[in-house]
């Protein structure tokens, strides 16, 4: 199969500032449950709820600075760098430094809002 991505969809983001998610593969843009593949854009100060999600995701940061906090670190991802984090780990994604962050999420099976169960 061949499948050619014209151009992600865009698909809302949690969290305290517009933060931009295209999705390239995944349920939105591909339907496919999967995995998938998004870029995401966020801002300096942006910060989401935590969560413990039924995927595994990988994150590669291509510019800035992502802070991503676990029940047992807190790691800066400089640009350059990627961080997994397993399934049903409790993590936090924020872009707190200065410039915010633009990143590659890659997560198994794909994304969904329910399947993250995030912190209310």
């Amino acid at each position: 199969m061949i499948k050619l991505i014209k151009a992600p969809s865009i698909v809302k983001a949690a969290g305290t500032k517009e933060k931009i998610i295209e999705e390239f593969f995944g349920r939105v843009n591909s339907n496919n449950s999967e995995l998938s593949i998004a870029k995401m854009t966020s801002p300096e100060g942006w910060e989401e709820p935590g969560q413990k999600p039924e995927f595994d995701e990988y994150t590669v940061v291509l510019e800035g600075s992502l802070s991503v906090k676990t029940a047992t670190n807190e790691y800066k991802v400089v640009a350059g760098q990627g961080i997994l984090i397993s399934k049903n780990e409790w993590v936090q994604y924020s872009s707190p430094y200065k410039g915010g962050a633009e990143y590659i999420a890659v997560c198994m099976p794909a994304f969904s809002p329910d399947s993250a169960h995030r912190d209310e």
